[in-house]
């Protein structure tokens, strides 16, 4: 590291170092000098072990933590868990004060801001009404998910918040001698909570308690930050004279969505009252912060009548205030404020009762989000009329784009299942009605042809004499559910139906049959469609065959009816996990690309504006990663202004749990829209049909070296079963929703999320990189350039540097030592020794191959920051992996008392918060 470099990084050490010592006081003062000095041991012998003192030093930390009594282990386990936690904690915090230090020293825009965006496509020529068109059908989401890979509990996350803002504040603030020491003295207070609170969840997470979780994130950063990104990019086109028309009038293009309480894929607890609850819980929120925001802001607008004059339209308001008193009579907007307030309050009641209509007592309430928004304009054109614009700029334009991004429901909540429970439920209707069909006995053409005639007949299958089996009532039942909704909250509350593993047109048209039973699709002269039917494209094949089903689609004159009444846009989403986990790392990531090229054919041949929905993980393994450099990587014309993307487990703490961490994630996601469609690299890349030749054929190679491992290899199912902790994962709370589909121990109805974070606790990380080290070497051996058309592939095609990026990150956390240990619980000698050295040959080709593409000399040259950050958190992981591995041991040798359970758990969470992005 560079001078300039160690400089910038040198308060992030300071900080680590505060950190640290806090902790070891606080052990110190529970634990006692004796655990003190043992973990403090532990803690040299790791760092020697890491600074490369060869198999004395690995020896030495390995005796250290043998013969560990259980209390014992579970006290080092918390400590080196709790270092790896206040780590992630103050880096964090540093990249935020480098963000504002770098902006405020007045260089030029970061990459990945929207100014740098706004920059960059000025360069090139965009014009004024190219960009209004791009905002007027722009659309980011972040989705957030309940995929349990998040091993915090909120109340240790609580926790983290409330040391980073009192860290935060050494910085941020200038102290007087006093306020430095009551700041150490609060963190100290929140580090001894946080040692005394339990990190572990003693009960499984239910579904209400996900929901809550997931609240919790609009309350720390969504509800004010949303705004705040909005009104930011509003006013840096402003004073741009170029783009300043483009700012008048900018709608909301940043929108939230959730999963949770509507993703019934796998998760039998999800029903339709717990989806009812899941938006009623969203509208709670959101109503609290609206109704609080009125209130600050009838503090703030004290203005006198007697000083400045008031609109017609805010003296209505005013005259139908409840607050009548003296003191209030020339306070004309406090009084407007005071009447808004108590027509919000009536709308939160009703809403919480199941509707909302005018039932003549007053005050009424508003019936939809534009007669709320109506009344707060009146208020901002009155301001702005009147002198006061300065005011109006303030917390009422905050207010004002909360609600044009979160309206009264605060994020559309998808439903999404399996097309299994679809075909069953359509199966049931027709046998119940008497048709005499069999559907399960027809042949795709046979079902197409069925599911269009019956969309067509005004005639409902569903009886309400017929009784359905349990499965299909349950269905049934999120139907009525979804109409029912609709009519309460309007469409925009729940406007998405995902199919997981679709793989035929006939998934769709179920469906839409479905739908047509409880009136969301209804046909005739003029078809509507009230929800988007979306699907979900997973495996390999399935991305293979995707773009010939949307083709099949698009030519039924009714289905095309039905997109007609959507703006003639539909949706397609692309699974990153199970394609991985099908496929492995490279062969996924092309299909995925080739597949998005396809649609982007189909989509235009037919005339019909496509938005994808990228259903991406933590980990590289599910398609993680930095999210600017993946959109950016994106093939020509698949973003087109329009991005949905997942946010899963310990990823949606790690970026949206801080404030000011939170808006910056989410303007990345911004910038990268705006320059991936109005730049679009891809479309003008030289040679790229060469280039998509060269890496399907390194597919080909890839997707036969990791099936040859992972499905074809005798044994391979026991070698991860008995090497991983995927067992054990699979009891720890951290989710509500079955580790595997099915009562199968197989791997392919195993989900991907405990696949892939299994094989980030073992620290052979085999989703991220596998199969690629042998493609490359066929690939040479077979073009004598080879080498050389690699390399300048990667020079020029963001696809290929976002994908050797993520891999090298992979690969800077794979530890083949600590892996070894972990093979070494297989019993099976032969075995292990087959698949681990198939592991270690293709690590080291993978490596070579890596590094003689990008020119590198070691891992993460490109990312310094990176390489530190997993270099100084080694030796804190490391004493956490070797205790795993003994106390996987000694529990599956039969010491499974609660004591040894807790200490496993402990460590998957230690491990977990090590490598940050582990599912």
């Amino acid at each position: 590291m560079n001078a300039s470099a160690a400089d910038k990084d040198l308060p992030l050490r300071e900080d680590i170092r505060f950190l640290g010592r806090i902790l070891g006081d606080t052990l110190r003062e529970q634990e006692g000098e004796d655990i003190f000095q043992l973990i403090e041991g532990i803690r040299q012998t790791a760092i020697r072990y890491r600074r490369g003192e060869g198999k004395a030093a690995r020896s030495m930390l390995e005796h250290s933590l043998d013969g560990l009594s259980p209390e014992h282990t579970i006290a080092v386990v918390r400590a080196f868990s709790y270092f790896s936690h206040l780590c992630n904690i103050a880096e964090d915090l540093h990249h935020n004060r480098r963000r504002i230090v770098y902006s405020q020293a007045g260089a030029p825009p970061r990459e990945g801001s929207v100014a740098l965006a706004l920059h960059r496509i000025k360069a090139a020529g965009v014009k004024a009404q190219t960009l209004r068109s791009f905002f007027e059908r722009a659309l980011v989401s972040p989705v957030l998910t309940a995929h349990p890979t998040e091993v915090q509990r909120k109340s240790v996350l609580d926790c983290h918040l409330m040391i980073s803002n009192r860290l935060g504040e050494r910085t941020r603030l200038t102290m007087t001698p006093e306020e430095l020491a009551e700041n150490e003295a609060s963190l100290r207070r929140a580090i001894l909570t946080l040692w005394q609170t339990n990190e572990l969840r003693t009960f499984k997470l239910r579904v209400h308690d996900e929901i809550e979780n997931g609240l919790s994130y609009y309350r720390y950063t969504f509800l004010r930050e949303v705004p705040r990104l909005c009104a930011q990019i509003e006013d840096a086109l402003a004073s741009d004279p170029d783009y300043a028309s483009v700012a008048k009038d900018m709608p909301s293009f940043v929108q939230m969505g959730s999963w949770i309480g509507g993703d019934r894929d796998g998760n039998p607890f999800v029903t339709a009252e717990i989806t009812e609850h899941a938006l009623k819980r969203q509208s709670t929120v959101v109503m609290e912060f609206y109704l609080q925001q009125l209130l600050s802001l009838r503090g703030e607008l004290s203005l006198s009548s007697r000083l400045v004059s008031v609109t017609e339209g805010v003296t209505r308001l005013a005259d139908q205030s409840p607050e009548t008193t003296d003191s209030r009579l020339e306070e004309p907007y406090r009084r407007a404020v005071t009447h808004i307030h108590a027509r919000l309050e009536r709308t939160a009641e009703q809403l919480m009762q199941g509707s909302l209509e005018s039932q003549g007592a007053l005050p009424a309430p508003y019936l939809t989000v534009a007669e709320f928004a109506a009344d707060l304009d009146l208020l901002e054109d009155s301001l702005q009329r009147h002198g006061s614009g300065l005011l109006a700029g303030g917390r009422l334009r905050l207010l004002r784009r909360a609600l044009s991004s979160f309206g009264f429901h605060l994020a559309p909540l998808d439903l999404r299942q399996h097309s299994e429970f679809h075909e069953k439920a359509v199966a049931e209707l027709l046998d119940e009605a008497g048709t005499g069909i069999h559907y399960a006995s027809l042949d795709e053409d046979q079902r197409i042809e069925l599911l269009v005639r019956e969309l067509g007949n005004p005639r409902p299958l569903r009886s309400p004499f017929a009784e359905y089996s349990e499965t299909v009532q349950k269905e049934l039942d999120v139907f009525d559910m979804a109409a029912e909704l609709h009519r309460r909250l309007g469409p925009e509350a729940l406007p998405n139906y995902i199919i997981s593993k679709t793989d035929s047109v006939s998934d769709l048209l179920e469906v839409a049959l479905l739908m047509k039973e409880v009136g969301l699709v209804r046909t005739g002269d003029a078809p509507q469609l009230a929800m988007n039917i979306i699907p979900l494209f997973e495996t390999i094949g399935d991305l293979r065959g995707c773009g010939a089903i949307m083709e099949r689609l698009f030519a039924l004159p009714i289905y095309r009816k039905l997109l007609n009444s959507r703006q003639n846009n539909q949706e397609v989403m692309l699974g990153y996990s199970d394609s991985n986990k099908d496929g492995g790392f490279l062969t996924a990531n092309w299909e995925l690309y080739k597949a998005e090229k396809t649609l982007v054919q189909v989509f235009a041949n037919h005339g019909i504006e496509m938005r994808l929905f990228h259903g991406r993980g933590g980990s590289v393994g599910r398609g993680g990663g930095p999210s600017y450099y993946g959109i950016l990587a994106q093939p020509a014309g698949s973003v087109n202004a329009q991005i949905r993307l997942t946010e899963q487990g310990e990823v949606i703490a790690s970026k949206y749990s801080d404030p000011g961490i939170g808006r910056r994630n989410l303007e990345t996601l911004v910038a990268a829209t705006i320059e991936a469609t109005l730049l679009d690299r891809d479309r003008d890349l030289q040679g790229r049909e060469q280039f998509y030749e060269v890496m399907e054929e390194l597919s080909g190679y890839s997707f036969q070296r990791y099936r040859e491992l992972v499905y074809e290899t005798p044994g391979f199912n026991q070698f991860f079963r008995e090497s991983t902790p995927v067992s054990e994962i699979a009891e720890l709370n951290i989710g509500s929703r079955p580790a595997s589909r099915k009562k199968s121990d197989r791997i392919e109805d195993l989900r991907a999320i405990p696949w892939v974070f299994s094989w980030g606790q073992s620290r052979m990380i085999i989703p991220g990189w596998y199969g690629f080290g042998t493609a490359v070497e066929h690939y040479r051996s077979r073009h004598e350039d080879g080498l050389f058309q690699l390399q300048q592939m990667y020079q020029t095609w963001p696809f290929l540097q976002a994908l050797l990026s993520n891999m090298d990150m992979v690969l800077a956390k794979t530890d083949l030592s600590i892996a070894g240990r972990y093979a070494g619980l297989v019993n099976d000698a032969d075995l292990r020794q087959k698949v681990f050295s198939e592991i270690e040959k293709e690590f080291h080709l993978t490596t070579e191959a890596l590094w003689n593409i990008t020119g590198q000399k070691g891992f993460l040259e490109s990312n310094p920051t990176l390489a530190r950050s997993i270099r100084e958190r080694s030796p804190y992981l490391d004493p956490l992996n070797h205790l795993q591995v003994d106390l996987l041991r000694s529990f599956r040798a039969g010491h499974s008392d609660e004591a040894v359970k807790r200490a496993i758990y402990l460590t998957i969470n230690g491990v977990s918060a090590g490598l940050r992005n582990s599912g």
